[in-house]
């Protein structure tokens, strides 16, 4: 079987990485690719967005199975376009990737089939005065965010009036996000512990992979500006069994079935953001693809063979068993570029990678990266590598993973160093 990968991050790393392992996998191509998915298969320069030229390399490549890693490419239609050329790729329609694609679409959605969510209120921008009205009727703490897609830092979680205005006038007066702001939502802020949850579909079966929990915010204990994500660990400990049987009757299966009854069938990976409050769990965001860095750790927890588990999405015959998660636990610790995710400077050069990786179970997997013209590895983006670490516990794998971050160095490291702290505390808890 021959693999397309489509992306550059750390998730398309992991992803190429936990296909390569495949026994069924003869090949792993990967478009653009960075130096990490250089190491497990084959890169080709050709750019996410470039419909055209990613179907004539998988038709010329004879690829049996595209993965599609970024959530852009989804919303505008990739899944659409290969399909009219008989093409198998994972990953849900244009129609069906608007869970992610517009938050007013999900938050509409999700009123129409009854899925716990925060109450909203969604404004187009040259409805200025009623949004900001709105701040005052809703009250702090207030989320303000952008309907479109912004990279991860399009929501914002105010904890008074001044700073939610602030966010609107950023959002609909600056055009901070471009189009993504031709409208803004407005939800009640939810309170609880997030935790991710995400399922393999393929329209009417699914299988869950390992829960996972993030850390958005830059600074550690969930300060600062939020991040596409500066660290995972899973399994999440504040998900029992009754909880998770919770999550699948009241948000999974009603998403499924919901998409199927508007003629937008979900086919790929779902992934569910959810709050756990008193009242239960609610969402607060679906994306349409893996998390980043969420399948730093999910993936090499899944004991099953990835590509056969593709293939059955893509045929329909997921079910019950297609997929056996690892009892063990894993961590990831994201370093990243100093002055990240505001303005910080590329092109430092990285040491100590192979050093990490002698750390028994660790793995280091490139996101923001780049071979300078002697094929040194340098800087090239915000979040530059994720150093990933399996253990048979949560607090093995957190040690593994830190000692790897003592390995590896560039100018301007930053990383968070509370990763998993809300798990070990679970644990803690824990009977």
């Amino acid at each position: 079987m021959r693999i397309l990968v489509i992306g550059s991050g750390g998730r398309e790393h992991a992803l190429a990485k936990a296909l390569a392992d495949s026994s069924q996998v003869t090949a792993v191509l990967t478009a653009p690719g960075n130096p990490g998915t250089a190491q497990v298969g084959e890169n080709v320069d050709v750019a996410a967005m470039d419909f055209d030229a990613l179907v004539s390399l998988a038709q010329e490549k004879s690829i049996d199975i595209t993965v599609v890693g970024p959530e852009k490419p989804l919303v505008h239609g990739i899944v659409d376009r290969f399909e009219a050329e008989g093409l198998p790729i994972v990953g849900p329609t244009q129609a069906a990737a608007r869970l992610e694609g517009s938050k007013a679409f999900a938050d509409r959605f999700m009123a129409r089939h009854d899925i716990p969510t925060a109450s909203f209120h969604v404004f187009g921008a040259d409805e200025y005065e009623d949004a900001s009205d709105a701040l005052d009727a809703t009250g702090a703490p207030i989320v303000v965010k952008a309907d479109g897609l912004a990279g991860g830092k399009g929501s914002f979680v105010c904890a008074t009036r001044e700073e939610a205005q602030e966010a609107l006038d950023q959002i609909v007066q600056d055009r901070a996000f471009g189009t993504a702001g031709d409208r803004v939502v407005i939800e009640e802020k939810m309170e609880g512990e997030e935790v991710s949850v995400l399922a393999l579909t393929d329209g009417t079966h699914y299988v869950l992979l390992t829960p996972s929990q993030d850390h958005k915010p830059i600074g550690e204990g969930g300060t600062g500006p939020n991040t596409g994500g500066m660290g995972a660990f899973a399994p999440a400990p504040i998900l029992d069994g009754p909880l998770l049987t919770r999550i699948c009757r009241e948000i999974i299966e009603p998403t499924l079935s919901g998409m199927q009854e508007e003629g937008a069938p979900y086919r790929g990976v779902l992934y569910c953001g959810l709050m756990i409050t008193a009242d239960g769990p609610k969402v607060v965001e679906f994306n349409c693809r893996l998390g980043d860095p969420e399948a730093q750790v999910i993936l090499p927890l899944v004991d099953s063979d990835l590509a056969a588990v593709f293939q059955k999405l893509l045929t329909g015959d997921l079910a019950e068993g297609s997929l056996r998660a690892s009892s063990e636990a894993a961590a990831c610790v994201v370093l990243a570029s100093d002055g990240y995710p505001i303005e910080y400077e590329t092109g430092f050069e990285i040491t100590g990678i192979e050093a990490a990786e002698q750390v028994p179970d660790v793995s280091v997997i490139h996101a923001g990266t780049e071979y300078a013209g002697d094929e040194t590895i340098v800087t090239a983006g915000g979040r530059v590598l994720g150093v990933t670490a399996l253990g048979p516990t949560l607090p093995d794998a957190l040690d593994r993973a830190y000692e790897g971050v003592d390995h590896v160095h560039f100018d301007g490291k930053t990383y968070r160093q509370d990763i998993g702290e809300k798990g070990l505390t679970h644990l803690e808890d824990t009977p």
